[in-house]
């Protein structure tokens, strides 16, 4: 769509705008405002930078939080922080924030939502005043790292009226955009739009996770069912599609789901055949995916990078003996990581 609105002009791009947001359902919002694209980091490097290019010339600002903890209260080094150099040239559009997570519970959701929640209300105060303070009817973008929105997409939420929970459906993709997943699209990324003040405004685990948010119960349950829509093909999910089994061990000990992170499903070997193969990562037998041939439905930044620079080879094909990994020798322990 980029090189369409480049051929079209401003009146061309209106025009484009309306028809497209029109046939989804969506009327034309007119003041302008801001994007905020608001997204928890962990380890993964290569996903912020593809994230940065496919989404920057779309949205003002990236709200990013990183903590010194994992979902498992776990130390963890600050990846970001230590790499901050690698995304100069998004410095400008980047309000980075760490924020250590004071919950006290061995339930892993509560750490994750805490630090999901972070994202608004450990940072929005802090913009008051300044040129990147957000004001009503703003947009807010909440999404995993690995949750990218097409360019079509961030269009629509800019340009177009949009209800207070927008699901951002996407193509739920596992290990590489090779496989994909047998049903119904992602469930995410969501949208909304900023209230008069962030207490008036939907907190993003709530909206993720679609919880009532804040007012009188009644109130908010009405709210939540009419103020809802989804947008279909928004978007790509990748789950799981990391460059080492040394990030796949990593999110393991990181992520909610403890109960999958077994010695069986850790074991490197079962791992590589899995994710060669397209089975899923923890043998559960719901959970199918289809192979995808030279798919070319993938974020051009990712296309671009592969095809001129050799880089993000293992999100395009998963089909080699060592299942892509760098730190994977055939027949030997993974390689240690430098």
């Amino acid at each position: 769509m980029l090189r369409r609105i480049e051929r079209l002009g401003l009146v061309g791009v209106i025009v484009l705008l309306l028809t497209f947001g029109l046939s989804h359902g969506f009327s034309p919002f007119a003041p302008p405002r801001k994007v905020f694209d608001l997204v928890l980091f962990s380890t993964e490097l290569d996903w912020l930078e593809i994230r940065l290019h496919t989404h920057a010339p779309y949205v003002d600002y990236f709200v990013i939080v990183e903590s010194p903890t994992t979902f498992t209260n776990r130390p963890k080094p600050l990846h970001l922080k230590e790499n901050w150099a690698r995304y100069k040239q998004f410095h400008h559009q980047i309000i980075y924030r760490v924020v250590e997570d004071p919950i006290v519970s061995a339930r892993h959701w509560d750490h994750e939502d805490y630090l999901r929640n972070a994202l608004l209300h450990e940072v929005f105060p802090s913009l008051e005043g300044s040129q990147q303070e957000a004001q009503k009817h703003d947009v807010l973008i909440v999404s995993d790292m690995d949750e990218l929105l097409r360019p079509d997409a961030l269009l629509l939420v800019r340009h177009c009226a949009i209800p207070k929970r927008l699901t951002l459906r996407s193509h739920f993709y596992y290990y590489s955009f090779q496989w994909l997943h047998r049903g119904e699209q992602w469930a995410h990324p969501q949208a909304s739009t900023f209230g008069v003040s962030v207490e008036n405004t939907l907190p993003p685990n709530d909206l993720r996770q679609n919880l009532l948010g804040p007012g009188l119960p009644l109130f908010a349950a009405w709210s939540r069912w009419w103020e809802s829509a989804n947008l279909w093909n928004a978007g790509w999910h990748c789950s799981s599609c990391f460059a080492s089994i040394q990030e796949v061990h990593t999110k393991m000990d990181s992520f909610s789901h403890q109960l999958w992170n077994t010695p069986a499903n850790r074991d490197v070997k079962t791992m590589v055949q899995r994710v060669r193969s397209g089975m899923d990562l923890f043998a559960r037998p719901d959970e199918l995916y289809d192979r995808v041939t030279d798919n070319k439905d993938v974020p051009q930044y990712v296309l671009n990078a592969s095809e001129h620079e050799g880089r993000f080879g293992y999100l395009l094909n998963r089909d080699g003996e060592d299942a892509g990994f760098i730190d994977w020798a055939v027949n030997s322990a993974p390689k240690a990581m430098r």
